[in-house]
């Protein structure tokens, strides 16, 4: 069986507080986009256990570490699953804030739901995504969503970005969720989120804020040249998702966007 794990991108976000599970709390809209992975598995006779080939972008995690194989074994202790064979193909960046690797973990699970017949309800596939990842039930059913708590309280909001040009920019640097959220302060809650993304896009510059920037543009000035810039080539709304790397311009046209940024580039298209 073969999937498409989508990416996603961040509207906003607020780190809104530590919870005593060592996790954070945060507000953000989680919103879908079209860059995706390839993923496909097949149950073969005579394995022993699990084989995972990853292709495409270099993610620099061992198989076993790969959240593909930690959803795989997740459902195992659930239900009788035979050994896999799969393979990963990768376009989506790790560390780049576009939740690829959670996304992965939510198709395997869903995937081998199918195949296997297992029955199991959207809140099921969700409950057991959570232990995989914060974001990882985001991608049992990727609509996007006022994401709350870890980011798996989530309300799911109409698609009010249709039609809109989006850009997609990654500097091909690689930041640690972990070392974002322990560098990043905490924040109030400023305002509705759903409220703020119902305003129009040009007015969101100044009113949806990702917490995580301020870190990753000092960090890797670079991140925040890449938002100057896309503001300069007409974008009407600009930011990093998640904790970085990539940077993500909305456009109401296609823009020509500056050379030195093109090879960075690795998503275009309509929303």
């Amino acid at each position: 069986m073969i999937s498409f794990p989508k990416a996603k991108i961040n509207l906003g976000l607020r780190v809104t507080g530590k919870r005593p599970d060592g996790f954070h709390n945060i507000e953000t809209i989680f919103y879908p986009v079209g860059l995706s992975d390839a993923l496909e598995f097949v149950m073969l006779p005579g394995m022993k256990e699990d084989e995972l080939f990853v292709t495409g972008l270099d993610i620099r995690t061992k198989p076993e570490n790969n959240l593909v194989i930690k959803a795989v074994k997740s459902l195992r202790e659930r239900y009788s699953i035979p050994c896999l064979r799969i393979h990963l193909h990768k376009v989506i960046p790790s560390g780049a804030g576009l939740g690829g690797g959670s996304s992965d973990a939510a198709c395997i699970l869903k995937s081998i739901n199918k195949s296997l017949n297992l029955g199991m309800s959207s809140d099921d596939l969700k409950t057991i995504a959570l232990g995989v990842g914060s974001d990882c039930p985001f991608f049992i059913d990727p609509v996007p969503s006022v994401a709350t708590g870890r980011g798996e309280i989530l309300k799911p909001v109409s698609h009010f970005l249709e039609g809109y040009f989006l850009v997609m920019i990654n500097p091909r640097i690689c930041i640690i969720t972990k070392d974002a959220y322990n560098n990043t302060n905490i924040s109030p809650i400023a305002g509705n989120l759903e409220e703020l993304a119902g305003l129009p896009p040009p007015k969101w510059k100044k009113l949806l804020i990702n917490d995580f920037e301020d870190y990753a543009f000092k960090l890797y000035p670079v991140i925040g040249e890449i938002k100057r810039s896309l503001y300069k080539s007409g974008a009407i709304y600009s930011s990093m998702s998640g904790s970085g790397s990539t940077v993500y311009g909305l456009f109401e046209e296609k823009p020509e966007l500056p050379e030195k940024y093109r090879m960075y580039l690795i998503y275009k298209g309509v929303l």
